[in-house]
C-alpha cells in the first residue's frame, strides 16, 4: 500500500473510502456480488462504471441513470481519485438516449471530467472482460482480473451504493425490474430480504403456472419448484425478476440432463465453428475453442493421461458462461455451455491447471461477430416483452423479511443479533467474517424472529419509512 499511495494524505483518503464501504456492506449490485472494499483497494488508470445492463429485459440501470444522474456523476470522481485513475468512464448503450443526455447534463454542470462511453446494442456487451475491451482496447488475461490491465470495474448500482456509504448509510435496500408475462413491467425500490413473489405480485402475474428468473435469460438463476420461488429473497445482487411459462424454451433447455446433452454432441456436432467464432472470450484473444471441445466429448471419458486431457479440453477453464455458443450460436441447438461447464469441473477433479496467457489481444474480426440483442431476444421467443419500458419506480413493504447472511462472493457473515432483539433499519445484522466477507445490516425497522446460519428473519414494524416518506401497511404512499 505504502508503494501504491507514497503520498501519505493520499493514502489515508484512499483508505477512509475503502474503510468506508466495507462498513457498509457493499458489494457487486450488478450481479456478481464481489465484496467492493476489496476492489478498491488498489490503484489503477481507469475506473469504468457499469450501466450496459448486459442481458435483454433489464431496465434497471436505465431508470438509475437517468434518476440518479447527478449523484452518479458527483460520485465518480470520488472513487477515481481514490483508485489514482486519470480515466473515470461511463458506459452504456448507445440507444439509452435519455439516460447518456442526463448523465452528460451533469458532467456539463459539475464541470467534471468523467467520460461517457456509448456502446453497440450486442451481447454480452456489460460483461466486465467485453466492456474493458470495448472501452480501453485492453484484454484481460484469461482468468485474471480487471486491474491486470489497469481498470477497475464497477456497476452504477453499487457506485450509488458507495455514494450512500458516504453520507453514512449502509445497503439495505434494492432496485429492481419486474419483467414478462406479466400486466405491467414495474420498476420496485424494496428492502432486502423481501419475498421475491411479493415482487411478482406487485406486477400483476398474468399466468398461474409459471417460473422464475433471478435476472437476465441467459445467465439468470431459474426457479421451477414452486418451494424454491416461496423460499426466495432479493439479495444485494438481485436486478431484475424475469416471470415465464413454465413450459418456456429456455426452461425446457436448461432440464435437458447431462447425459443427453452428451449424446447429442456425439451424434449432431457439425463443426461449424460457430460457438467459437461468436465467443466473447475468443473474440478478445483467449484460448477458447469450444468446438474442439464439442468434437472430442465422446472420447473424454477414456482420455486417463492428464496432459492429453488438458490437451483436448483445457480451454473449457476459460469459459465464461455466457450461454452465445448454446442459445444463439450452434445451428444445432447443442449446449457447449453446459459441456463446458461439465469439463471444469472434471478438471478441477483431475486438479489439472490450464496454462493462461499473460498477453491476450483482440481477434481481428471480433467487431464484426457482435451478438444483436434483438436477434438473440427473437431466437429466445422473448419478443412479445421486449421493449415495454417502465417510467416509475414503487415502493414495496414487507410484513417480514429473511435477510441472507452469505449475499456476496465469500464467507457468509457472522451475526451479531439473536431472536427478540429490536432493529432499526440500517443497524448491524451480522459481521462480516475473517477474509473475503461483507457486512450485512437490516432492511428494516422490527423485531428479529429467527436467527439460523443462513439468515435472519424479521417481523417489520406496521409503520415504516420508505424512499417517498411514511407508508402504514394496507395504505397508500
Amino acid at each position: 500500500m505504502e508503494e501504491l499511495f507514497p503520498d501519505k494524505e493520499e493514502k489515508r483518503s484512499h483508505m477512509n473510502l475503502v474503510e468506508t464501504v466495507k462498513a457498509a456492506g457493499v458489494v457487486g449490485a450488478g450481479g456478481a456480488g464481489f465484496p467492493t472494499h476489496v476492489k478498491l483497494n488498489t490503484k489503477v488508470e481507469y475506473f469504468i462504471v457499469n450501466a450496459v445492463e448486459c442481458e435483454p429485459l433489464i431496465e434497471t440501470d436505465k431508470y438509475l441513470c437517468r434518476t440518479w444522474a447527478e449523484r452518479i456523476v458527483r460520485t465518480v470522481p470520488v472513487i477515481g481519485d481514490s483508485l489514482g485513475a486519470s480515466r473515470r468512464v461511463i458506459a452504456l448503450k448507445a440507444g439509452y438516449e435519455r439516460e447518456i443526455a442526463a448523465l452528460q447534463e451533469a458532467v456539463r454542470a459539475s464541470g467534471s471530467d468523467v467520460e461517457i462511453f456509448p456502446l453497440r446494442y450486442f451481447y454480452p456487451a456489460g460483461d466486465e472482460q467485453t466492456l474493458i475491451q470495448q472501452v480501453t482496447g485492453r484484454s484481460v488475461p484469461e482468468r485474471g482480473l480487471p486491474s491486470d490491465v489497469g481498470c477497475v470495474v464497477d456497476n452504477v448500482g453499487t457506485v450509488l451504493n458507495i455514494a450512500d456509504a458516504l453520507e453514512g448509510r449502509p445497503v439495505t435496500g434494492k432496485y429492481l425490474s419486474v419483467v414478462g408475462e406479466v400486466r405491467q413491467t414495474v420498476l420496485l425500490h424494496v428492502p432486502l430480504g423481501i419475498p421475491v413473489l411479493e415482487c411478482v405480485e406487485a406486477a400483476g402475474p398474468l399466468i398461474s403456472d409459471f417460473a422464475l428468473i433471478l435476472g437476465g435469460p441467459m445467465m439468470g438463476r431459474q426457479l421451477t419448484d414452486r418451494r424454491a420461488m416461496e423460499q426466495a429473497v432479493v439479495t444485494k445482487t438481485t436486478g431484475n425478476i424475469m416471470v415465464l411459462p413454465r413450459d418456456h424454451y429456455l426452461f425446457k433447455k436448461a432440464a435437458l440432463p447431462l447425459e443427453t446433452i452428451k449424446r447429442q454432441t456425439r451424434s449432431s456436432c457439425i463443426q461449424c465453428r460457430m460457438c467459437t467464432d461468436l465467443c466473447p472470450r475468443y473474440q478478445i484473444g483467449h484460448q477458447m475453442r469450444p468446438n474442439l471441445v464439442m468434437r472430442n466429448l465422446w472420447r473424454e471419458q477414456a482420455v486417463k493421461d492428464n496432459e492429453e486431457y488438458l490437451k483436448l479440453f483445457g480451454d473449457a477453464a476459460n469459459c465464461c458462461s455466457c450461454g452465445v455458443c448454446e442459445l444463439f450460436a450452434c445451428p444445432m441447438g447443442l449446449s457447449p455451455r453446459r459441456v463446458n461447464d461439465y469439463i471444469k469441473g472434471e478438471l478441477r477433479n483431475r486438479r489439472i491447471q490450464a496454462p493462461k496467457n499473460p498477453e491476450a489481444r483482440k481477434r481481428a474480426f471480433a467487431d464484426e461477430r457482435k451478438t444483436p440483442t434483438n436477434r438473440l431476444v427473437a431466437r429466445l421467443d422473448l419478443t412479445r416483452y421486449y421493449g415495454k419500458h417502465p417510467q416509475e419506480c414503487r415502493d414495496l413493504c414487507p410484513d417480514q423479511v429473511f435477510i441472507p447472511f452469505s449475499q456476496h462472493i465469500g464467507k457468509p457473515a457472522v451475526a451479531v443479533k439473536k431472536a427478540g432483539d429490536a432493529v432499526r433499519r440500517g443497524e448491524l445484522l451480522a459481521a462480516a467474517a475473517e477474509g473475503l466477507s461483507a457486512n450485512i445490516h437490516s432492511s428494516v425497522d422490527g423485531v428479529v424472529e429467527e436467527v439460523t446460519a443462513k439468515g435472519a428473519r424479521i417481523r417489520c414494524k406496521a409503520e415504516k419509512a420508505t424512499a417517498n416518506g411514511v407508508r402504514i401497511r394496507g395504505g397508500k404512499e
